[in-house]
């Protein structure tokens, strides 16, 4: 294994793959449907990435030192045959886990298959327990109770489970304590996430954050907690625990508490660019090296080369007039 630094030392260890741009939601921080309507022209199918060419890109990523990889969107689920890329992903050497974050409405058709498959965690996405909220923030008015009964059939199956919640000041931020009860009582870690300027279209600025500071406070108010240490080099989330029963609550501080320091991820866009940033602007075209017939070594000394030049810090250097006038992957595109 080739063990390769950026310019500020930071290893390759994770790796983002979005399999598809395509979503059935439409939340108002990602695909707001004023933009993507209902006649959005998503990628066609011959320019995604193929499974083959997946699984091919994953291996050449291990060798380098990736030991995570994480299947994104759009909406994972939406990709069919997906349990046959799992199947592919988890027997690959030196991949140590295997992820998805999905918003949890087809998680019910396809767990049983996902699970056979080998994948053993889940990232819910799930920003309000309140069904007016959430189907609001959704864009769909799809309720929750569709997520919450499809996440007890994964917990029933074997899963591993986290759920990520974009807080947003004037949205949802009173859902952090309903939302933090009810995910305390059934022992699942629930992260918080601080809103984001990712992409161009989720009309963000400063004024619509609630930072961790805010939300710990929040939660303070009827909880007790205490801080854990990171599980290892490059973890976002920054964890604490309830006392009195041990569940875990995070929180990804993007923007009140920058982490790009210890970043270790590159991300995979469905059709096959990479980006060393969420926040990037542009991606460097793995698919034409591998259709063009690229060799792996050939594969391999082409990202060494863009991973070794990064030096991506964007949440460091973030203004109001960077947020507004960067020109910015869609998060639909790249993946969370």
């Amino acid at each position: 294994m080739e063990t390769i630094v950026d310019k500020f030392g930071r290893p390759i260890r994770d790796l983002r793959i979005s399999v598809t741009d395509r979503c059935n939601f439409r939340c108002t921080y990602c695909m707001p449907k004023e933009i993507f309507g209902d006649d959005y022209a998503y990628l066609p199918k011959n320019a995604l990435l193929s499974f083959e060419e997946i699984t091919r890109l994953a291996h050449v990523f291990a060798s380098l030192g990736v030991k995570k990889l994480r299947l994104t969107g759009g909406e994972p689920l939406l990709r069919t045959d997906l349990p046959e890329l799992i199947a592919k992903l988890v027997e690959i050497e030196g991949i140590e886990d295997v992820g998805l974050t999905t918003n949890g409405v087809l998680l019910g058709r396809h767990a049983h298959d996902l699970y056979a498959a080998g994948l053993r965690r889940l990232n819910i996405s799930l920003d309000a327990i309140d069904p007016i909220v959430f189907g609001e923030m959704n864009g769909r008015g799809t309720m929750p109770h569709i997520i919450l009964k499809n996440m007890e059939r994964a917990k029933e199956i074997g899963f591993q489970m986290k759920v990520n919640m974009v807080v947003q000041k004037g949205v949802n931020e009173q859902e952090i304590l309903p939302m933090a009860r009810h995910f305390k009582e059934r022992g699942i870690s629930l992260r918080f996430i601080e809103f984001m300027d990712v992409g161009n279209d989720n009309a963000w600025s400063f004024d619509q954050v609630v930072s961790k500071k805010e939300i710990y406070q929040i939660l303070k108010s009827e909880f007790e907690l205490e801080s854990k240490d990171p599980a290892y080099f490059g973890e976002v989330a920054k964890r604490y625990r309830y006392k009195d029963n041990g569940a875990e609550v995070g929180f990804i501080t993007s923007v009140s508490e920058s982490f790009c320091s210890t970043c270790t991820r590159a991300r995979l866009s469905s059709d096959g660019k990479l980006y060393t940033c969420l926040f990037a602007s542009d991606g460097f075209d793995l698919k034409s090296l591998i259709r063009s017939g690229k060799s792996d070594r050939e594969l391999l000394d082409a990202i060494q080369g863009v991973w070794m030049n990064r030096t991506d810090r964007y949440s460091d250097e973030r203004t109001e007039q960077t947020a507004k006038n960067r020109k910015k992957i869609n998060m639909s595109y790249i993946g969370g």
